[in-house]
């Protein structure tokens, strides 16, 4: 009877995994939360000052007011098909960029001949404002897609490129004798050390060439564009329609921090390893 009884109180104790995992869970759910306190005293704080007539609401618009203008707007769809087109111009340019950034990056950190001839003129045109190569574009690809989608991939290019040429250059030269005495060959050399030495980086670049392909994105839609947000904002624009601006910009802010938080996501699991301060 004893050993039965021990046997069940046993069972009824929850696991140290448990624990733990329930831990975790709770400490990234206030994690979450906290990041809503300043958003909220923001939206709240400008309600009043909108209720108490302190704004015009020609100029800055309640938050009321701009929810019930995004509520009519998806209603009719309008909005969704212009999130739609700007979706797809974001994503396109972003692959396209991006891609090339994180191959040229690869390149050029593995190989100093590559980097003395290609580094300087992508360094040069890597200061070249985006805004300023726009003229540029119209005249080479004129008003349509293509114009768009390489503006985007221009603007995505270089957070990936510098991020992963200086991720791979900052990998610890001790590092490579120790790959000698374990007798690595140049492949696994690449594969066990200097990738997951230079990840973090190559993550971060990731994470600020989302950013600038969505700032691109609205650079891109007010050349001549008769779709997406950007242009639905320079419409509203013209007509004083300042709610429908705002949630254009809105827009653009909730998207960016999505695409954001989920590189976050990926880099909490692929940079376990990673014993950093944290505050």
């Amino acid at each position: 009877m004893n050993n039965q009884s021990t046997i069940s109180l046993d069972k009824l104790k929850p696991s140290k995994k448990k624990i733990v995992k329930s831990k975790r869970e709770l400490k990234h759910t206030s994690i979450i939360l906290k990041g809503f306190i300043l958003p909220i005293f923001i939206v709240v704080l400008w309600e009043l000052t909108g209720i108490l007539g302190l704004i015009s609401d020609t100029l800055l618009p309640r938050p009321s007011v701009i929810f019930t203008t995004f509520i009519d707007l998806a209603l009719t769809g309008e909005l969704i098909g212009h999130f739609q087109i700007s979706l797809l111009r974001a994503i396109g340019g972003f692959l396209l960029g991006g891609t090339l950034g994180l191959l040229v990056g690869l390149a050029v950190g593995f190989s100093q001949n590559i980097e003395q001839t290609v580094d300087p003129t992508l360094q040069m045109f890597r200061t070249i404002p985006t805004l300023a190569v726009i003229p540029l574009f119209i005249l080479w690809f004129g008003f349509g897609e293509v114009s768009k989608i390489l503006l985007i991939a221009k603007g995505a290019f270089f957070p990936l490129y510098v991020n992963t040429f200086l991720g791979i250059r900052g990998v610890d030269s001790k590092l490579f004798a120790v790959a000698k005495v374990l007798e690595f060959n140049r492949w696994k050399q690449i594969t066990l050390l200097i990738l997951p030495a230079a990840l973090p980086n190559i993550l971060l670049g990731l994470r600020l060439s989302l950013g600038v392909a969505w700032l691109a994105l609205v650079a891109a839609e007010l050349m001549g564009s008769s779709q997406g947000v950007g242009y639905l904002i320079m419409d509203a624009r013209q007509f004083s329609n300042t709610s429908v601006v705002f949630v254009g910009i809105i827009i653009f802010a909730v998207f960016g921090k999505l695409s954001d938080s989920l590189v976050r996501v990926f880099e909490r699991r692929l940079l376990k390893w990673q014993d950093n301060f944290q505050g």
